[in-house]
């Protein structure tokens, strides 16, 4: 039951006087996607005051809603917060394993409010990862149409050649999946000449694409750092450390995301 309370705790930025829908609350609560959200609430999971509700409810302020009989809390913030925070390798980016593997909440540092991630690092990644009170910041922040950037050094036994090279700068398709084109280049070969530092930055990030890319081309990966998410960059901040976003700059993002989704309501929907 705690783990399930930490995912449906969040901070969401604004009053809500008129209401908001429910997929966009329990979004908003940090508990999924609204497509997730609507799943739930068809496979009757989801009650608003104790009453049956459609993913289009309106929530008002004081209403109660509860997932699986959880009460799930969107407590009123001025503006989210933001985190930048540097995962450890053997660290898994979720609240609850089955297998019982040790998660980054396990090492989260002490005095952190209730955080979702922006996306994974798999459990053999480490770097930079982004873990926010609002569940739909995090959405607008990992949707490849917001755009952001992700940026990783590569350590890889073998090596890329040219033709390679530019068939990864193209964009290319690895086991039926399609791949955008991504910035990538050779910084330097180790010490032992066998591995090679690429440094690769993508637009998109869909599940374990640096892997798949360069496995593609016989090359096996053994150290994956990203080090860069749109704006935020990892630095010198120490591994397990968590390092907070100025306000100034989770309202900018905020505002941003205001706008996406006036242009675009249901891209997100």
């Amino acid at each position: 039951m705690a783990g399930l309370r930490g995912r449906c705790r969040s901070l969401c930025g604004k009053k809500r006087r008129d209401g908001v829908r429910l997929n966009k609350f329990l979004q908003e609560a940090g508990v999924g996607s609204r497509r997730k959200a609507e799943t739930m609430v068809a496979e009757g999971r989801v009650m608003v005051n104790n009453e049956p509700a459609t993913p289009t409810t309106v929530v008002l302020r004081d209403d109660v809603v509860t997932l699986d009989g959880e009460v799930v809390t969107a407590a009123i913030a001025a503006t989210p917060r933001l985190f930048i925070y540097h995962k450890p390798i053997d660290y898994l980016v979720t609240h609850d394993d089955p297998k019982g593997r040790p998660t980054i909440y396990d090492v989260m540092p002490k005095g952190m409010p209730t955080v979702v991630p922006v996306g994974r690092l798999d459990v053999n990644s480490e770097g930079l990862l982004l873990l926010t009170t609002d569940g739909r910041l995090a959405q607008y922040l990992m949707h490849p149409s917001s755009g952001f950037e992700r940026t990783y050094r590569v350590r890889v036994f073998g090596e890329l050649g040219n033709p390679a090279l530019h068939k990864v700068s193209k964009g290319m398709r690895v086991q039926g999946v399609q791949y955008k084109p991504a910035n990538i280049e050779l910084e330097k070969k180790t010490d032992t000449g066998k591995n090679r530092w690429y440094r690769i930055t993508l637009t998109e990030g869909k599940n374990r694409e640096v892997r798949k890319i360069f496995m593609h081309f016989h090359c096996t990966v053994n150290r994956l750092i990203r080090v860069q998410y749109g704006p935020f960059k990892l630095g010198t901040l120490p591994k397990g450390v968590a390092m907070e976003v100025p306000t100034h700059q989770v309202k900018k993002l905020m505002a941003d995301m205001e706008k996406a989704d006036a242009k675009a309501p249901k891209a997100r929907a």
